[in-house]
């Protein structure tokens, strides 16, 4: 028969052997949400993986959308009227976004036409280009108190513009990558009707080549903020980030007036902009 002392001996023993594993079981709880917060509270990284195309589609007349079209990830491409790849102004879209219109999921082909025209507000969403054409997306509204979105999805290949703005009001750009470009957004400079136009590249991955990321009229007032921006494979810092220019509305070459940061139309600083 085990004594009462043995007894007390092995309660004891087992009772320090619960309190360290409720020990160890919380230190692993604190550490694994310290290890969470850390990854929450961690900066932008790089940029998302290009998807792959489920599925395949012509389009030989402009797709209008009004409400949300999710495209499924599917590969729209140019045909007949729109098969044209070249520089072309005038040249129609793949899609036509009407007022407030969203556009979700959707991979661009080439040849894209003219990508997409915005009519007024609208949501780029997760919309990648392959082989960009004319320009990826023009945005049109006339109101001041338009806001066209992009969020996510890329562009490459674009010989000249990945974004041409037109229109009057906001264009804001978040999470989007672009490579191989001539500019990722130009405030147009030659309008017969121009607008103040606000622009927002914020969380953005540039690879070169490229020529600058914005462009933008001084003399209308508009104005192009960036921020956390990651510019790949330009050790030369060749892409410029904010080029200024003195636009007209009589259909004339825009003249560059000045580039960088300014405080007034381009608003950003060094540490702003990344380079790896």
């Amino acid at each position: 028969m085990a004594s009462r002392t043995g007894d007390r001996y092995r309660h004891r023993r087992r009772a320090a052997r619960r309190r360290a594993v409720i020990a160890g079981a919380g230190a692993f709880a604190l550490t694994g949400a310290a290890l969470m917060t850390s990854a929450m509270l961690s900066p932008a990284g790089a940029a998302a993986a290009w998807p792959t195309a489920k599925g395949t589609q012509a389009v030989s007349s402009t797709i209008t959308v009004s409400g949300t079209l999710d495209g499924g990830l599917k590969r729209y491409y140019g045909s007949g009227a729109l098969g044209g790849d070249g520089q072309e102004e005038g040249q129609d879209p793949v899609f036509k976004l009407k007022d407030g219109a969203v556009l979700k999921d959707v991979i661009l082909g080439a040849p894209a036409a003219d990508g997409i025209h915005c009519q007024g507000s609208c949501t780029l969403r997760n919309v990648w280009w392959e082989d960009v054409g004319e320009d990826a997306a023009t945005f049109r509204g006339t109101s001041s108190s338009a806001v066209y979105t992009v969020y996510g999805g890329g562009a490459k290949k674009a010989s000249d513009k990945v974004f041409q703005f037109n229109g009057a009001g906001k264009l804001v750009i978040t999470k989007f990558q672009v490579a191989d470009f001539g500019k990722l957004v130009r405030s147009r400079g030659n309008c017969s009707t121009q607008y103040k136009r606000s622009i927002i590249v914020n969380d953005v991955d540039v690879t070169a080549p490229g020529g600058s990321i914005v462009g933008i009229n001084a003399n209308y007032g508009d104005t192009a903020a960036l921020r956390n921006v990651r510019i790949h494979g330009d050790s030369g810092k060749k892409i410029k980030p904010c080029v200024r220019f003195k636009g007209n509305n009589t259909g004339d070459e825009p003249v560059q007036i000045g580039s960088g940061p300014d405080g007034t139309y381009c608003r950003y600083t060094a540490s702003d902009l990344t380079y790896d």
